[in-house]
């Protein structure tokens, strides 16, 4: 099988002009090569040929797994892995994209010696350049990140960088951020390496073949039609790069796939007369939106351009991919930003523009993992020009997904299922794809919001509240109120506000939390997920109670906080569960989960013709009313008393409101504060709205936004999945132990790591961090992912933040681990270690004393104290 792969790889390769394939082996004809026949079935079938694809193969067949054909319908490395500009960078944003990148580079550094095919593997270092102070902001933030992760990097002056590149002129920027260890690569010579370690493990690689579409029965995959015949299958992989969407739309049970192809330009000179070294840095100019690498002694310079150039809407695709029409026109700004960067370049001779498509997400972040819709369809695809970066930790990641499950690390954010079907629109794509790209480079400061493909999903409300001033935000495609901009307030300064530092929306958050904590504000959530389960019988209760973690055999109108969790105990879902009888209940989780708690639930429930699960996230709309006078508000539109003897905390009851029937009210608000949520028909929703606000007047009412509802439930240490709680986070973990029917002898989903976790004790713990000697109004604001250490030692990192308007200070939440002096390794975190601890959280490089604790103390929060009377030792492990 070797022999005949390395035919393939060694056929001449059309390239960009900086590499050509040896074919001074011998080897098989193409004729030869192509008489193979097909096998009749296989473990795993992937289809595409480029890092990506190989990646899976090779770390699939590093786990045991050796029944795989791995197909590409041109040839190998052919697609846009041939075209990459071959720079592993690991300054990235997301922690997760890090530990892929750090992973990429460790194996790409060894693959020459495990395989003896060279890869063109040079360790340059890479400079990330700043221009403004709010640029050398960001890269602090990434730089304290990758230092607590084991990645060498540094904060460098502009004479630091001369000293590096002495071809740059540095005179405009403000410092830099250099990351020794980060290298170049022939990105097609590392597919090549990683299919041939593959091959040597059992894999079987064919080219010119290609994927018609996957065969699919009952909701499983059952094989693959290709163009040279069957294969029948149990897994499938799509890392068809450019043809993954049409791929995955081609079966007869779509899988959506939302990514869509922009044009891509960098330019390759000629060497100068004395060339450039190789060790040469790569430069990272994204305020200038260009990099730059060496590339034989010349250089190799592309970026990210304002107006980039969608591509393929229609479909129209090639089969392998070429180099695409030049444009100087559309270079031209990228080409100056280049010459004003390195101006020696003016007497350089340009050799070509290369023009390449590249692919993209709604959401910046790559696509992997399981189809919600189809068993055993897994995705790795939609890269973000970073697949050579990515692709190998990213490939390790989707085989352990395969092999044991999960993955090793949480990869929520680049989950094919945190995306809907309703972003897949072509339209919505293209036009979101033009706003992602330019992105690439801009400044990522916290809270900003995409502005293309907007109002996509909308409460019945929408116009109403806009038109009172809602600022809005989206998730999961779902317009959310941010807050409220009062009559007075310049609208257009709040909608570009831009800042690391106290945001300008900070006194209009501050007035709504007020009114939440003094008076009655309503806060409109249709966003959040809601499903119905029932059945005929007490099928539903009987599989929801192996479904989810408490227990949820209570009396008819109680509702019960619990979790969805998975085999080893960590969190699939967080939720709020209702009775509304004894065989129908009532689930509410955040709103990105809609897609995922549906597969999770439809892949673990009985295929019972008894047993119904409906998605009524459309029919309701939900509103929050929080504070005091919440039950003044209702108690006089229901003609029914609300207080807690009536209404008790944690209960549900359908009732009329106004003129409208059929309201489920219940009495909880997801901050930790008084009051109720309101599921109304959507028929009712303006009607209800509209007495609601009329009633409330006498009583101060008015609207509120997720800004103060993210401060409310910080404050309360109310953890939220997807930030705080994560597939590998378990109750025990957060705080959690009350809501787990640990001691009842029922058996969940769980259950069995949770009692092994208990016994043995836990290696991490979720825990409130208040900032002591932090200046909110002239000090960097924490965001989340900041490094925490403990008696100056790394110990974790946050998970979200926000300013308590309470304690009048920042809280952070995020969580602690005992990694041992000696080993580094991970030992049980009690109590006692929470409490005995030292803190300070790392914001941009610059630690901040902090006061933790483990559980919130209610008493404290039913009035407000003043920052200098505030003793935080009371928090202090209570």
């Amino acid at each position: 099988m070797l022999y005949r792969l390395l035919s393939i790889v060694q056929r001449q390769r059309t390239s960009p002009g900086w590499q050509t394939w040896s074919s001074a082996r011998n080897s098989t004809s193409a004729a030869e090569a192509h008489s193979v026949p097909l096998p009749a079935q296989a473990q795993v079938v992937i289809c595409g040929g480029g890092i990506m694809g190989t990646s899976v193969a090779y770390h699939l067949s590093k786990m045991g797994w050796q029944d795989i054909v791995l197909l590409e319908q041109g040839r190998l490395a052919a697609g846009s892995t041939r075209f990459c500009a071959g720079i592993l960078s690991t300054a990235r944003h997301s922690s997760i994209e890090q530990k892929m990148a750090d992973y990429s580079n460790k194996l790409y550094h060894q693959l020459e010696q495990e395989t003896g095919i060279q890869t063109g593997y040079i360790k340059t270092g890479s400079i990330s350049l700043a221009q403004t102070q709010d640029r050398l902001i960001s890269l602090k933030r990434i730089n304290s990140r990758l230092n607590v992760i084991g990645i060498p990097s540094e904060i460098i002056s502009p004479k630091k960088v001369a000293e590096l590149h002495p071809l740059l002129n540095v005179h405009d920027l403000v410092g830099a951020m250099h990351v020794p260890e980060d290298a170049v690569v022939s990105s097609a010579d590392v597919a090549l390496a990683l299919a041939s370690a593959a091959s040597q493990n059992g894999v079987q690689i064919y080219d010119r073949t290609s994927v018609l579409h996957v065969l699919i029965k009952k909701g499983q995959v059952t094989g693959v039609e290709t163009d040279k015949g069957q294969i029948e299958c149990q897994y499938f992989v799509n890392c068809a790069g450019q043809w993954a969407y049409e791929l995955g739309l081609s079966n007869e049970e779509p899988v959506s796939i939302p990514l869509h192809a922009c044009e891509h330009f960098y330019l390759l000179t000629r060497p100068w007369d004395t060339p450039l070294q190789s060790n040469t840095p790569t430069i990272v100019d994204a305020d200038g939106r260009i990099y730059i690498r060496n590339w034989q002694g010349g250089i190799l310079s592309g970026g990210f351009e304002k107006n980039p150039k969608p591509i393929f809407t229609e479909g129209k695709n090639q089969l392998e991919i070429q180099n695409l029409r030049e444009d100087w026109d559309h270079f031209e700004p990228l080409l100056s930003s280049l010459l004003r960067r390195m101006p020696v370049l003016e007497t350089l001779e340009i050799l070509k523009l290369v023009n390449c498509p590249e692919t993209f997400t709604p959401d910046m972040k790559c696509i992997m993992g399981e189809s919600p819709v189809v068993q055993g369809y897994f995705v790795l695809a939609g890269m973000n020009s970073a697949g050579l970066s990515l692709g190998g930790g990213a490939g390790k990641f989707l085989a352990e997904w395969m092999v044991y499950g999960y993955p090793s690390d949480n990869v929520w954010e680049l989950d094919l299922q945190r995306f809907g079907a309703l972003q897949s629109s072509r339209t919505f794509l293209r036009h979101r794809v033009m706003e992602v790209m330019p992105l690439m480079y801009d400044l990522k400061v916290p809270r900003w919001d995409f502005q293309t493909g907007r109002q996509l999903r909308t409460s019945p409300l929408y116009d109403r509240l806009d038109a009172q001033g809602a600022r809005w935000m989206e998730k999961h495609g779902f317009e959310r109120p941010k807050f409220f901009v009062p009559p007075n307030k310049d609208l257009l300064a709040l909608e570009q506000s831009k800042t690391f530092y106290k945001p300008d929306w900070f006194d209009i958050v501050e007035s709504e939390v007020k009114c939440c904590k003094e008076a009655v504000c309503v806060i409109d959530m249709s966003s959040f997920t809601k499903f119905e389960i029932t059945s005929t019988g007490d099928q539903a209760l009987e599989s929801l109670q192996y479904l989810f973690c408490n227990d949820l055999d209570v009396p008819v109108g109680h509702i019960v906080h619990t979790g969805m969790l998975n085999e080893y105990g960590g969190y699939e879902n967080d939720c709020s569960i209702a009775r509304l009888n004894k065989r129908s209940f009532f689930m509410i989780s955040p709103t990105d989960q809609q897609v995922h708690c549906w597969a999770w639930l439809n892949k673990y429930m009985p295929k019972d013709s008894n047993l119904l699960l409906e998605d009524v996230t459309w029919k309701y709309t939900a509103l929050n009313l929080i504070g005091p006078r919440a039950v003044d508000v209702l108690s006089e539109l229901s003609y029914a008393p609300m207080t807690p003897d009536h209404f008790p905390t944690l209960f549900c009851k359908e009732m009329s409101v106004g003129y409208a029937n059929g309201i489920r009210v219940m009495s909880m608000t997801h901050t930790g504060e008084p009051g109720f949520m309101l599921y109304i028909p959507i028929e009712y929703a303006l009607h209800v709205y509209n007495e609601v606000m009329s009633v409330g007047q006498k009583y101060g009412i008015r609207n509120a936004g997720y800004y103060a509802l993210r401060s409310l439930r910080i404050e309360k240490f109310f953890a939220f999945w997807g930030q705080d709680l994560n597939t590998l986070t378990t109750p025990l973990e957060c705080g959690g132990e009350s809501r787990v029917k640990l001691e009842k002898g029922i058996d969940f989903i769980g259950r069995d790591a949770l009692l092994q976790q208990k016994q043995n004790g836990v290696y991490k713990r979720l825990a409130m961090f208040i900032l002591d000697d932090h200046d909110t109004d002239l000090d960097l604001w924490p965001w989340w992912g900041e490094p925490i250490y403990r008696n100056g030692k790394y110990a974790g990192k946050t998970t979200s933040s926000a300013y308590s308007y309470t304690l009048e200070r920042h809280v952070c939440l995020g969580y602690v681990h005992n990694f041992s002096e000696d080993s580094g390794e991970e030992q049980v975190v009690t109590t006692d270690f929470i409490n005995r601890g030292d803190y300070e959280i790392d914001i941009a490089g610059q630690r901040f004393q902090a006061k933790a604790k483990l559980y919130p103390v209610t008493s404290f929060f039913t009035h407000k104290r003043r920052k200098d009377d505030v003793e935080l030792s009371d928090f202090h492990g209570k």
